[in-house]
């Protein structure tokens, strides 16, 4: 699906115009939403680890994606984001959301990022709101 320009324009998550985003690109595998994210340097917090503002970034761009390839606008509403332990820079990471529900406006998502060892140091679960015609 191509997203319209306006809805990309200066994202930091998806644009590949935005000079300091992330430039994610998502799949759909079934019921699965799908990235992959490689933090650099710039994203670090303490020295050698990916900070909690771009691990959570990371988590909301991926839900909301899973949304946008249902052809549905929608925004965040609420977000809760569980860290398991630190997630390191310089390591592929793979993001991953699915929903677990909702109901007429209402979306409920869940997102993880996972390592290359399998584990999953990070996850989200997310409220996200569908937006009235001519809002997005």
């Amino acid at each position: 699906m191509k997203l319209p320009e306006k809805a990309v324009n200066m994202c930091f998550g998806c644009s590949p115009s935005n000079p300091i985003g992330l430039k994610l690109k998502f799949t759909m595998d079934g019921d699965v939403c799908r990235s992959t994210f490689t933090a650099g340097p710039e994203h670090q917090g303490w020295s050698g680890y990916v900070h909690g503002g771009i691990i959570s970034s990371l988590l909301d761009e991926v839900m909301a994606q899973w949304i946008w390839h249902q052809e549905v606008h929608a925004m965040t509403a609420e977000m809760t984001t569980r860290f398991s332990r630190a997630v390191p820079i310089n390591v592929p990471l793979t993001l991953e959301a699915r929903s677990t529900g909702g109901r007429g406006k209402l979306f409920i998502m869940e997102g993880k990022i996972i390592l290359p060892d399998g584990s999953v140091p990070c996850r989200a679960s997310a409220k996200f709101l569908k937006l009235a015609a001519g809002k997005e």
